[in-house]
C-alpha cells in the first residue's frame, strides 16, 4: 500500500513539472519580443526568476540579470530574449506595408505568414503578400521584395490603425503538443534557453552551490554580429565563466547533407564545438564531458559554420572568459514553427544544474589553468 502511495506521489510531482513547464513554455514562445522590442519576454522572466533572485539588475540596453549567491566564482548563464522578427519601413499609399525583416530569415519562410504588428493602438494581424499562382504565369510566386496586407485600402486607414514606422512585428504561431511530447511554436531561438534557466534557477533555490550564478537574459542577439546585450552584460558582471543556452541546429530530416550539422531530436542536449562566433574552452568542455558521463546524460557534439550565439561576446569580455554554448536540439529554426523534444529540454536543465552545482572555487581554477589541459592526455 506505501509503494502504491509514493508511486501515485511521483506521478502527480511529475505531471505537476509538466503543467508547470509547458505553460511556461506556451507563454514564452507565444509572447512577442522581437530584437530591440523584448519588453513583454523581459516581463515573464523577471516575474518567474524573482522569487528565487539575491538582486535583479539591468544593463543600459535592457538585458535582464538575475543573482542567485553571493560569493565564489561568477558563472554567467545566458540565454537571448529576441526573436527574429521585423519592423515597419514605410507605408505605400495603397495600404501596403514595407518590412525591415530582423535576423536571419530565409525567403522561403516568409511568403504567405501571419504576422502581429505591435502598434499604438495594440497588435494588428498582418499578413505578407505573394503572388497569386493562377497569374504568376511563369514567375516564382514568392516576389523579390515583401510587403504585408493588413486589410487597409489606403495609407490613412493604416496610419489608423495605429501603425507607424519603426513598429515591430513578430511571426503568429501558436503553442501547440504534438506525439511523443514534442512541442511546436514559434521563437524557441531563444526562448527554449529563456525557460531553461527560469527552471534552474528554481531547482536551485535554498540547493548549496559555491558560486555566484548571473542569469542573463540579452536583447539584440538576432541579426546582431557583436551581440549587443551579451557584451554589456558582461562587462556588469565580469564573469570566470560563461555558459550560453541556445537552440541546437538538427540534421534529421529528409533531404539535408549528412555533415550541414549533427545534432537529431530527441538525442539529448548538444554541446557546439565550432561555429563562426567562438571555439569552446576545451579545459571547460571536458568539464562538462566529464559531469554528463557522471550522471548518465547523453551529450551531442555539433560543428555549424553558419551559427553564432552570444558566447562570441562573453568570451571577449576582459581578459577573456573560458566559454561553451549548451543547445536544445531543434527542428525548423527561424521559422514560424520549430520543433522541440521535451526529454532534449529536462536533460538540458539537468546537465545546468549540475554543472553549476560543481562550478567551485577549484574547478573554474582548473578550467583556467592553461598550464595543466584538462583535454590533453597526460603521459
Amino acid at each position: 500500500m506505501l509503494l502504491r502511495l509514493f508511486a501515485f506521489f511521483l506521478l502527480c510531482a511529475a505531471a505537476s513539472a509538466q503543467d508547470r513547464i509547458t505553460g511556461l513554455m506556451k507563454q514564452f514562445t507565444e509572447a512577442p519580443g522581437p530584437p530591440g522590442a523584448e519588453g513583454p519576454v523581459r516581463k515573464l522572466v523577471v516575474e518567474n526568476m524573482k522569487p528565487y533572485a539575491d538582486k535583479i539588475m539591468y544593463d543600459g540596453l535592457g538585458s535582464v540579470i538575475v543573482q542567485q549567491g553571493t560569493s565564489g566564482p561568477k558563472i554567467m548563464v545566458d540565454a537571448h530574449m529576441d526573436e527574429l522578427g521585423g519592423m515597419v519601413r514605410t507605408i505605400r499609399p495603397d495600404g501596403y506595408i514595407s518590412v525591415q525583416m530582423l535576423g536571419y530569415w530565409l525567403q522561403q519562410a516568409l511568403a504567405d505568414q501571419r504576422w502581429l504588428i505591435i502598434g499604438s493602438k495594440g497588435a494588428v494581424v498582418a499578413i505578407t503578400e505573394l503572388w497569386d499562382a493562377h497569374v504568376a504565369g511563369g514567375r516564382a510566386a514568392t516576389p523579390p521584395e515583401y510587403f504585408l496586407d493588413v486589410g487597409a485600402r489606403n495609407a490613412a486607414e493604416v496610419t489608423a490603425l495605429g501603425i507607424s514606422p519603426g513598429d515591430p512585428m513578430v511571426p503568429v504561431s501558436d503553442f501547440a503538443i504534438l506525439p511523443n511530447q514534442r512541442y511546436l511554436a514559434k521563437a524557441w531561438d531563444d526562448r527554449v534557453g529563456c525557460i531553461a534557466m527560469v527552471e534552474a534557477i528554481r531547482r536551485l533555490h535554498g540547493q548549496p552551490h559555491a558560486n555566484q550564478i548571473f542569469y542573463t537574459a540579452t536583447i539584440q542577439e538576432e541579426g546582431s554580429i557583436e551581440m549587443r546585450g551579451a557584451a554589456t552584460s558582461a562587462h556588469i558582471i565580469n564573469p570566470d565563466i560563461g555558459i550560453a543556452l541556445e537552440v541546437g541546429i538538427t540534421n534529421d530530416t529528409p533531404g539535408n547533407k549528412p555533415e550541414a550539422a549533427l545534432e537529431t531530436l530527441g538525442g539529448g542536449p548538444g554541446i557546439m564545438m565550432y561555429s563562426f562566433s567562438e571555439y569552446p574552452n576545451r579545459n571547460l568542455v571536458h568539464f562538462i564531458q566529464q559531469v554528463a558521463a557522471d550522471h548518465h546524460i547523453p551529450l551531442q557534439l555539433d560543428f555549424v559554420e553558419g551559427f553564432g550565439d552570444d558566447a562570441g561576446a562573453i568570451k571577449l569580455n576582459g581578459g577573456g572568459v573560458p566559454v561553451t554554448t549548451l543547445l536544445v536540439p531543434t527542428r525548423s529554426t527561424h521559422t514560424h514553427n520549430g520543433i522541440i523534444d521535451r526529454a532534449d529540454f529536462d536533460r538540458t536543465v539537468d546537465l545546468l544544474v549540475l554543472l553549476l552545482q560543481r562550478l567551485d572555487g577549484p574547478a573554474v581554477a582548473r578550467i583556467k589553468d592553461f598550464d595543466s589541459d584538462l583535454a590533453t592526455p597526460q603521459h
